[in-house]
């Protein structure tokens, strides 16, 4: 089978996270992958092993002649089936190019931003499948009125391996300006508002009083880094909390973390959580989106509603004082993830659809 997948995104995390591993077990199964990706990506480099990689201009949602470029691309192609991995105009542009090529097209939809009824319509017409990567996505895509048999969930999945078996503690908190005895609570995510950073920091004035042994990190880049600078230091913070910035180590730096919060608004699954739980970290994180997919409360983490800070101080000072808590809530990620978050599992959900739609 030849797909030709189109990816948007220019750093390798989240979704073209997810798009490598696809690609590589795909390459694994004897399937032939072509990926259409912003030239001089990251993506493109750690996917030229298992894709012949063609690096397209892409302007994002506006850019019309991004049809045109891709059109060419699949009519030299002549792939069996078009893959669009991204919105950033990937989800538009790359269906009307499909549909004049004749050639079935499937959307994987990887956040929860709703959507408005009119653009739905329209827009999910292009596509013959679309793959939500959680439940909690499906559920908004049915909401917005995606017709049910279009919808098919694929999860995201995490490679276990790679988090297990790597901690150096005392390196990595030496690395990491932490104090070896200190409590390090991580925070894994784009730095915009959805993701909820306002919230920590709302909780953590009352947890470091009572713990002045904390250190938080909060891993990411994204345009509320300066605002979050200063919102950290306006309330003195300063000597806990800083901005570590993406980091392409996270393998290393997760097992030696505490306790990972992510006090999200809004979420599609979350990659960061899958990896986290895999490192055997437990999670505190909002009861948002497909979130309580990745975080099952008691299991391997404790889920809050989402923008309740009392109830998210609460969470996160119930795990601090109990390290066999963590111990264990740490173990049940790690089993969870290898048992419903593989990449065998993602992948052959994908080749589900695929066949589905060529048969």
């Amino acid at each position: 089978m030849r797909i030709l997948h189109v990816e948007g995104g220019r750093h390798l995390y989240g979704g073209a996270f997810q798009v490598r591993h696809l690609l590589r077990g795909l390459a694994a199964r004897g399937h032939q992958n072509r990926l259409a990706c912003p030239r001089g990506c990251a993506l493109a480099e750690a996917a030229a092993p298992v894709a012949e990689v063609h690096g397209l201009t892409m302007h994002g949602d506006a850019d019309l002649a991004m049809v045109v470029r891709l059109l060419r691309l699949i009519r030299a192609e002549r792939p069996d089936l078009v893959h669009l991995h991204s919105r950033i105009g990937a989800d538009v542009m790359g269906g009307i190019a499909a549909r004049l090529a004749g050639v079935p097209v499937v959307h994987t939809r990887r956040v929860d931003n709703p959507e408005p009824r009119w653009l739905v319509a329209l827009k999910y017409r292009l596509h013959d499948r679309v793959i939500a990567i959680s439940e909690g996505i499906g559920r908004v895509l049915l909401a917005e009125g995606l017709p049910p048999e279009k919808l098919r969930v694929v999860r995201s999945a995490v490679d276990v391996e790679s988090y297990v078996g790597r901690l150096d503690r005392a390196s990595i908190r030496e690395r990491l300006q932490v104090p070896a005895e200190a409590l390090l609570i991580g925070v894994v995510a784009q730095l915009i508002p959805r993701k909820g950073h306002c919230f920590l920091l709302e909780a953590l004035p009352d947890l470091i009083a009572a713990h002045p042994e904390i250190q938080v990190r909060f891993f990411g880049q994204g345009p509320l880094a300066e605002e979050l600078a200063r919102q950290i230091d306006g309330v003195g913070l300063g000597q806990h909390v800083r901005l570590a910035g993406f980091r392409e180590d996270l393998a290393e730096i997760l097992p030696s973390l505490d306790l990972l919060v992510h006090p999200a608004l809004m979420e599609g699954l979350g990659v960061s959580l899958l990896q986290a739980a895999s490192a055997g970290v437990p999670i505190v994180a909002s009861r948002a989106g497909g979130i309580p997919e990745a975080v099952r409360d008691g299991q391997n983490g404790r889920l809050v509603p989402p923008g309740d800070v009392p109830a998210l101080r609460e969470a996160i000072r119930t795990l601090l004082v109990d390290p066999e808590q963590r111990r264990a809530l740490g173990e049940g990620g790690r089993a969870l993830m290898a048992r419903e978050f593989s990449i065998d599992a993602m992948v052959e959900g994908n080749l589900a659809v695929y066949r589905e739609l060529l048969d």
